[in-house]
């Protein structure tokens, strides 16, 4: 006897008479549960300050805030992404109660409520995990990556272009100035004498006034005349816009134009094994156990001038400085030894020429800094001992692995917001959702 084929029940068409709760639909332990029951506990006074009374009502802060956590642990960025996802997805459903907060919504609270409130709410949570146990604040790893600014890669402005041409016009200025002495000595000899190596906007239109005026009634050479009307027309301007471009570099080598916090930096190779020179922030992370403890982000490229600023923000956030530091080579530098020694802060890190002193088993002296080979021994020492030697072998296994998740497996390898502040923004709502659904998965 054949066995009957039978499917189960199937009428797409047909309507519940009670619709089904979405709680009951989300596992008990799935991380957009850990995300609601963190943030509803979170104490998001100053944020709330932010709003004012009057007009239409809000959407509150904590279901923003929810979405846009579990967006970035779900590796959706985009508002508009969100906004789908609120309609379709369940998770995102149950987070925000049924409500469809549009992605302008969403997009103006990431980028301007958020701004400056965010650290806050992310120390939150690390003082949260520090309590159940699950970090320590007292020994750090450090270490950064670069992820590429949303900016034109070829709209740039670099400080060594500026100052050629800034020498450029001092050069061909002070060169019209001895052309119009050798026709027109007489007149230039009660002048005072111009300092060429230091010109400005005002400076070089008096300047080319003056010479105007003098070879006014002197047969001097057209070309010259021509260079003086070019000088007149567009070297003050010129002047004026590099120094307004020299005070948004503030001592970096470039920016883009249109990320002017963001400098350009050589990226590690692709796949063809070219380096490519993007426009890109340098973040800067501190783990524990695996957990980001803190991230800054920086528009220098090289690690060692990030450790002051980064450490200052840490004690800003926490009021209190770690005990151990640990690092690799590239913040090995003697400013940073001076600096953790002044926070009685132990330096686990690497110097330049700890790999071939370890190999030799000498340190390598300085005979021009004595001072540099005495911090040297110390830290070839302290690195040594049987702590030094577990700590830098666990270096590579906390903080790398954050990097890798964060740029591979969560595919955040560009921004989508502009300037340093906003950049900020994103990294902490990628580092709460990191560390959200870790805790999620130990718990």
């Amino acid at each position: 006897m054949k066995s009957k084929l039978v499917f189960k029940d199937y009428n797409p068409q047909e309507n519940l008479l009670f619709p089904p709760n979405l709680s009951e639909l989300i596992e008990e332990k799935h991380p957009v549960r850990v995300i609601s029951a963190i943030i509803d506990g979170l104490d998001i006074s100053n944020l709330i300050k932010t709003y004012k009374p009057g007009g239409t009502s809000s959407y509150h802060p904590k279901l923003l805030l929810k979405v846009l956590v579990y967006g970035y642990l779900c590796n959706i960025y985009s508002s508009r992404k969100m906004e789908q996802a609120l309609k379709e997805n369940i998770h995102f459903m149950w987070l925000s109660g049924m409500s469809r907060p549009d992605h302008n919504t969403i997009n103006r609270f990431r980028s301007e409520r958020l701004k400056g409130e965010l650290k806050s709410i992310f120390t939150q949570i690390v003082l949260l995990l520090e309590k159940e146990g699950l970090v320590s604040l007292e020994t750090t790893f450090v270490d950064g990556t670069k992820i590429e600014a949303n900016a034109n890669r070829y709209t740039f402005v670099w400080g060594r272009a500026i100052k050629k041409n800034k020498e450029r016009i001092a050069t061909q200025l002070e060169e019209l100035w001895s052309y119009a002495e050798s026709i027109a000595k007489e007149e230039l000899q009660d002048t005072e004498p111009i300092d060429f190596k230091k010109v400005d906007a005002q400076k070089v239109s008096q300047t080319i006034e003056q010479l105007n005026e003098v070879l006014k009634d002197k047969k001097a050479s057209s070309k010259v005349r021509q260079k003086l009307n070019y000088a007149k027309k567009n070297w003050p301007s010129n002047l004026e816009k590099y120094q307004k471009q020299e005070a948004i570099l503030d001592q970096r080598n470039s920016y883009s134009k249109t990320d002017t916090d963001a400098s350009f930096m050589r990226m590690k190779d692709d796949h063809m094994r070219n380096g490519q020179l993007k426009a890109a922030y340098n973040l800067q992370v501190s783990t524990n156990n695996r957990y980001i403890l803190h991230y800054s982000t920086h528009p220098n490229p090289t690690d060692t001038k990030t450790l002051k600023p980064h450490l200052q923000d840490f004690e800003q956030c926490y009021g209190r400085t770690p005990k151990e530091i640990v690092a690799d080579a590239g913040y090995g530098s003697e400013e940073n030894y001076n600096l953790l020694q002044s926070k009685k802060i132990k330096p686990y890190i690497k110097y330049n020429y700890f790999r071939k002193d370890q190999k030799s088993g000498k340190v390598t002296t300085s005979n021009s800094n004595p001072k540099l080979a005495k911090i040297r021994e110390k830290a070839f020492k302290l690195l040594n001992t049987k702590k030094g030697i577990k700590l830098r072998k666990q270096r590579c296994h906390d903080v790398e692995p954050v990097f890798a998740e964060l740029k591979h497996n969560k595919n955040f390898k560009r921004f989508m917001l502009r300037g340093k502040n906003k950049v900020e923004i994103e990294i902490g709502l990628l580092a709460i959702a990191y560390n959200l659904k870790k805790m999620a998965k130990t718990t």
